[in-house]
């Protein structure tokens, strides 16, 4: 989004930490430093120093929110030009307590995007139990929406929950996720990756690719697998890192599956090498209420890629996938189903064809990120004006704080 911001004349400077997720390691070149500033796309970043952590345990990922609110506000309050607007995208709301001291200092307007439902996804995990602390985070998050000059859920069931609660719909604005087309496409990864890794090219491989957390109900995946070890020509891969992966790692072991392989995570441009060695691939989540107003954002690249999905979840993301033609979608949690979803598309190539091409095509209509950064400076213009009401001021600037 910010590179489209900038490709239509906007000065776009983003707030965030040194590169650390989701291992904890700070690259080399970044290390020994409390703020750094680059340039990328024309778009400039500010660095600054945080507590890292691999993403697993609740303290030291707290910790780790905590340490960047207060860096962002020591090294960035006063620095560079007042922007015109600032724009906090958070899983959690650290960063935006940090961005509202800033915005009331420096008498800015900012925008809240709401990427979770935090803390409300936790308490329904169980990873939140205090009903104190629960009800002080509570009142922070309706104190934070509301202090926005407009908040920005990327799910329609996060905005109804918001309204739910009080906060007015004349202030909100869904903008979903979706997928960058110019770097996810059709045939444009390593065509070498499948013998680099050790697959056959008559294996079928199921991947999932991604964050290995509690809310992704990937222990039934393996239970799946576990019933697909007789057929030897199926494998399923597992990319990425997270606070489950040690014991999924453990789980496979105990169960001796020969068809599971666990690398780490990978950078960028890589995740687009692993889709296209992929038969099929997992969006999956937990059966929990709550997690039915999430919409993943990797179906959407996986859907620029053109490939097929199986997508054991509900609610609606169910609902987009559905409606995309490029899913098989199923109950979550329900390895009978993922196995029959799988032997289905196993034995029907053409299916799998068909199915990648209709979510191309559905992505390319409703979730491309170009349209969706356009979208977003609709919003910005409702809150500051439009270009033309602005002349004589300084150049306009976004912030983005994360």
């Amino acid at each position: 989004m910010a590179k489209e911001w900038v490709r239509q004349g906007h000065d776009v400077t983003i707030l965030t930490g040194f590169p650390n997720h989701p291992t904890g390691v700070i690259p080399p070149e970044y290390r020994g430093k409390i703020f750094m500033e680059e340039s990328v796309n024309g778009t400039r970043i500010w660095r600054h120093w945080l507590y890292a952590t691999p993403n697993e345990g609740l303290l030291k990922k707290t910790l780790a929110h905590f340490s960047f609110m207060a860096t962002v506000v020591l090294f960035s309050l006063f620095r560079g030009e007042r922007p015109d607007v600032m724009i906090v995208s958070s899983p959690n709301f650290f960063s935006v307590i940090s961005t509202y001291l800033m915005s009331r200092v420096r008498r800015v307007p900012y925008i809240f995007e709401v990427r979770d439902l935090w803390p409300g996804i936790f308490i329904e995990l169980g990873v939140l139990k205090n009903r104190t602390l629960i009800r002080l985070l509570e009142i922070i998050e309706l104190f934070l929406y509301r202090q926005a000059a407009y908040v920005v859920p990327v799910t329609n069931g996060f905005a109804e929950d918001m309204i739910r609660r009080g906060i007015p719909d004349k202030k909100i604005e869904v903008i979903t996720n979706g997928a960058d087309l110019d770097a996810y496409q059709p045939c444009s990864g390593d065509d070498n990756l499948r013998t680099k890794i050790g697959f056959s090219e008559d294996r079928f491989v199921i991947l999932y690719i991604g964050a290995h957390g509690i809310s992704h109900g990937l222990p039934k995946v393996l239970d799946a697998a576990e019933s697909l070890r007789g057929e030897k020509d199926i494998h399923f891969l597992f990319v990425g890192e997270g606070a489950m992966k040690s014991n999924l790692i453990n789980l496979a072991g105990n169960k001796q599956l020969q068809n599971v392989t666990f690398l780490p995570g990978q950078p960028r441009e890589k995740v687009i090498d692993f889709y296209h060695s992929a038969d099929v691939c997992l969006v999956p989540l937990r059966d929990v209420p709550g997690l039915n107003t999430f919409i993943p954002s990797k179906m959407f690249e996986i859907m620029g890629c053109g490939k097929p999905i199986i997508a054991p979840l509900r609610g609606e993301s169910a609902d987009i996938l559905t409606r995309s033609g490029a899913a098989l979608v199923i109950p979550p949690e329900n390895p009978g189903e993922l196995v029959n979803a799988i032997k289905a598309l196993k034995s029907d190539p053409e299916k799998c064809l068909r199915m990648g091409l209709a979510g191309r095509a559905f992505v390319e209509n409703n979730y491309d990120r170009r349209i969706l950064a356009r979208k977003y400076l609709t919003v910005i213009e409702k809150i500051i004006g439009p270009p033309q009401s602005r002349e004589g001021r300084r150049d306009k600037s976004f912030f983005s704080c994360r």
